[in-house]
This record gives structure tokens, C-alpha cells and sequence, in this order.
């Protein structure tokens, strides 16, 4: 069940967040397999960010906690410097991307859904190396649908959309 079907105080703690998110990185590639390309800023259409082999419908963006880098990072026992080898679209810092499931949110001038949960990519292990896979689980982030195309930058802002 999401926040947004929650009423009472529950529902209204649910909606509520502490600050506004930012997106820190941005990353796209051609198609799917080959190198992570980070970008400044993007156009994002109903099928995803511009120049990236996008996936469409509920899955069209990705987003990454850029909180959770430093958790994969203790898990794996290895540094990382950035979230590149993740292989999500839009890495995001400061707002919860777990509690806006099932929200409408904005991210610079453009519309997300978010849905739900991504899982881990199947290149976890081949990347990371034995037990990649699972240390990801839980901690790869959140994928949505475009509901209006827009534009997004390093330093956009993440927040709930306000309702029409």
C-alpha cells in the first residue's frame, strides 16, 4: 500500500520529508552492456533520459540513493568513488527515494512515478566480483515512469509534485 492511499497521521507522516533532494550525477549509455556515459544535464522524454538505451513505460528512469553507496561500498569490502558502475540513470542525495514509492515526484522540470524498487543489475557480479549481486539487494535504488517530459541537471531539485 503507498503513502498516498494512507490517511490520518500516518499518511501525513508519510508525505512528509525533511528537505528536498538533488541529483548529483547523470548517466546514460547507447545501449545496453556498454559504458556508463555521465552527462551534465538531460531531456527526458516519455521513454526516458535522451541518448540512453532507456527501458520505457515504468521502468523508463532510474534513480540511485547516493546514500546507499557508501553501505554497497562496506558490504563489498571495496572503495567506491562514485556510482557509476550501479548503472542507474539519476543518483540523487538528501530525500528518501524509498518513501516516495508510489508518488508522483519532480525532478527539475520533468515527472516521475515512482514504482518501485529496482533490483540489482545482473552485471553486479561481473563488476564487483563474488557477492556483488547481494550487496546491492536492497540498495539499488528505485525505478519510475515519465508522466511529463522535461529537462533535468546536475542540481535539479527532487521533491514531491505538487497535486494538479
Amino acid at each position: 500500500m503507498t503513502s498516498a492511499l494512507i490517511g490520518g497521521p500516518l499518511g501525513e507522516m508519510m508525505a512528509r520529508h525533511a528537505a528536498a533532494g538533488q541529483v548529483q550525477c547523470i548517466y546514460t549509455r547507447a545501449q545496453r552492456r556498454e559504458t556508463v556515459s555521465s552527462v551534465t544535464d538531460v531531456d527526458v522524454t516519455e521513454d526516458g533520459l535522451v541518448g540512453d538505451h532507456g527501458r520505457k513505460g515504468k521502468r523508463a528512469v532510474t534513480l540511485f540513493q547516493a546514500e546507499h553507496l557508501a553501505v554497497i561500498a562496506a558490504l563489498l569490502g571495496q572503495k567506491l568513488s562514485d556510482a557509476r558502475p550501479l548503472r542507474r540513470n539519476l543518483v540523487v542525495s538528501g530525500i528518501n527515494l524509498v518513501a516516495l514509492r508510489g508518488r508522483e515526484i519532480s525532478v527539475g522540470t520533468c515527472r516521475l512515478f515512482v514504482h518501485g524498487p529496482c533490483p540489482p543489475c545482473s552485471r553486479m557480479e561481473e563488476t564487483f566480483g563474488p557477492g556483488g549481486y547481494s550487496a546491492v539487494r536492497g540498495h539499488g535504488g528505485v525505478y519510475a515512469e515519465v508522466t511529463h517530459p522535461g529537462h533535468v541537471a546536475i542540481g535539479s531539485t527532487v521533491l514531491l509534485s505538487p497535486p494538479d
